[in-house]
């Protein structure tokens, strides 16, 4: 159990901005064998970040006048939280794929751009469509139900966070091995690692479904059939997106690097939203 938390930790110090700092970072420790080990945590880190997301976007729903654009500022002010707590960690990581794989037909020519700070125009656009289509797909959730855009948030935040590790599973890493931060990352995740982290996804989707009949359905309106039918095209819509990325990436890389999780994670976050509110 001690181990769980360490590894938990490290990950939200390694994923997030949330401070884990002195005594608490030395008791956690670090190297790259626990780093390996703290991926199963990926979708553990998408609990805490999907539940404050959701908490904020809430608040701001049952702070602003109703009806007409309250939808709209709660997912904009919600999503900037959301970019905030994460340093646009994955953001980043999709504006680098796009600039990287957009700007070059050449593999190496591609990494060569993905590993350059500095943002082009494939990755500015990249950046502006998937957050506003995020926005707008939040906002249309929100016009719904306030509850049905926060079990929104929660679910993708773990979901999107799970599809990443199966890249790590099905492909080798490439690029920089040297300079790269996700590299011990990379070394092959554990079956049981992998485990945990669907452990995790399910343990989301087990707890909407339980309180959506611990409340005789009132929750979310809607039935145990047309929850789980919601859910299930979700679902599906984010595993789509996952496979239409890993095809992409094994066509022009072979492989993967950490931008490839980062923007991984983003398109599958987005197409959670869509599958949904298509459900809808």
């Amino acid at each position: 159990m001690t181990q769980f938390f360490r590894h938990y930790l490290l990950a939200l110090q390694f994923f997030t901005r949330i401070p884990v700092t002195g005594r608490l970072a030395d008791w956690v420790g670090f190297s790259p064998a626990m780093l390996r080990a703290s991926a199963a945590h990926f979708p553990g880190v998408g609990w805490l970040v999907g539940a404050l997301v959701a908490a904020v976007t809430a608040l701001l729903l049952a702070g602003l006048p109703e009806g007409g654009f309250a939808p709209l500022v709660a997912a904009v002010w919600g999503t900037a939280f959301g970019v905030v707590i994460t340093g646009a960690f994955h953001e980043d990581g999709l504006a680098d794929v796009a600039d990287g794989l957009g700007g070059s037909p050449d593999r190496d020519r591609a990494l060569i751009i993905m590993k350059d700070s500095r943002v082009g125009a494939f990755g500015a656009i990249a950046m502006m469509l998937v957050l506003l289509a995020k926005v707008s797909l939040l906002a249309l959730l929100g016009s719904v139900s306030s509850l049905v855009l926060c079990t929104a948030l929660f679910l993708a935040h773990v979901v999107s966070r799970t599809w990443p590790l199966l890249l790590i599973r099905l492909m080798p890493h490439v690029g920089d091995a040297a300079g790269s931060k996700s590299k011990p990352l990379a070394d092959q995740i554990s079956g049981a690692s992998l485990m945990t982290a669907f452990l995790w996804c399910f343990m989301a989707l087990a707890l909407v479904v339980y309180a959506q009949v611990a409340t005789d359905f009132i929750a979310l309106d809607v039935d145990l059939i047309a929850l789980l039918w919601a859910l299930g095209l979700a679902l599906a819509a984010s595993g789509i997106a996952f496979l239409v990325m890993w095809r992409w990436f094994w066509r022009r890389l072979g492989g993967f690097t950490g931008d490839c999780l980062g923007a991984t994670q983003q398109v599958c976050e987005l197409a959670f939203y869509l599958g949904l509110a298509l459900c809808l």
